[in-house]
């Protein structure tokens, strides 16, 4: 159907349509019901988009940090809070929700023209966002972790801030929704070999909602990439589980993350 036969059926305006189709303004669940009916969707679907359009008006938490959370981020840490399972594959850092605030203080400062409050806001953001793996209700998703050892084997400049963040990866997984597995030096060659750091976001099945798609989300300097197609999500799988065939079980990771604590000492 064309945006001006759609527009008239529905008797709204073309530049409504524009805005609506181009993601400029929020949609009303009554705007969402008229929709639905017009284009003969599903019962299934037509709730479970009213739902999304009637959750999309509340703000979520990360709201109240304001430009302390990149605007191009905000759509991840929507999708990480609603999440039922999170693996991801870390290469160059802790990830986000494994880091401690003197950690995340580290990172923050490396960015150019970042203000010591800005840091500062920017960590207790990321502080607020790890409350995600303790939370209750909804449910606290799975998070999953295959670490590369080269993440653990570069310190911060505070040799006693270090040892309490590789004691921070050991201590964390005493949750039952946290586990980590480190991905030994000694491992030549693999399928995630110049893929970098990725995340794969799998979601909860409601009864009265369809399902979101598994996404899988990679980060630049500038933004994030989603993937979502079947093909493009199964094969981000694959390599998943090959990593976790080639990784240390979790015995062994924490042994050796106890290994490096202990070098940090005879260092």
């Amino acid at each position: 159907m064309h945006l001006e036969a759609a527009a008239r059926d529905l008797e709204w305006s073309r530049a409504k349509m524009y805005r609506i189709e181009g993601g400029q303004v929020p949609l009303r669940t009554l705007d969402v019901e008229q929709m639905c009916r017009l284009y003969g969707a599903t019962p299934d679907l037509t709730e479970a988009l009213v739902g999304l359009a009637r959750e999309a008006k509340s703000d979520g938490w990360w709201q109240a940090y304001g430009d302390a959370i990149p605007r191009w981020f905000e759509l991840y840490v929507g999708l990480e809070s609603a999440a039922s399972q999170i693996r991801h594959y870390a290469t160059g850092l802790v990830p986000g929700l494994l880091q401690t605030e003197a950690y995340a203080t580290a990172v923050f400062r490396t960015l150019p023209g970042c203000t010591e409050s800005e840091v500062a806001r920017k960590v207790a953001a990321r502080m607020e966002r790890q409350r995600l793996l303790r939370r209750v209700r909804p449910r606290a998703p799975e998070l999953e972790v295959v670490l590369d050892e080269s993440v653990l084997r570069r310190p911060m400049s505070d040799p006693d801030e270090w040892r309490r963040q590789l004691a921070h990866l050991s201590n964390v997984t005493r949750a039952e929704n946290v586990e980590i597995w480190v991905l030994p030096a000694s491992v030549g060659p693999h399928r995630a070999w110049g893929t970098g750091d990725f995340v794969i976001l799998d979601f909860p099945a409601i009864r009265t909602r369809i399902p979101e798609p598994t996404t899988i989300y990679s980060e630049n300097l500038t933004g994030g990439l989603y993937l979502e197609k079947p093909g493009e999500v199964a094969e981000y799988g694959d390599v998943w589980d090959e990593l976790k065939k080639l990784a240390l079980d979790t015995r062994q990771s924490l042994d050796l993350i106890a290994e490096i604590i202990k070098e940090t000492y005879d260092d």
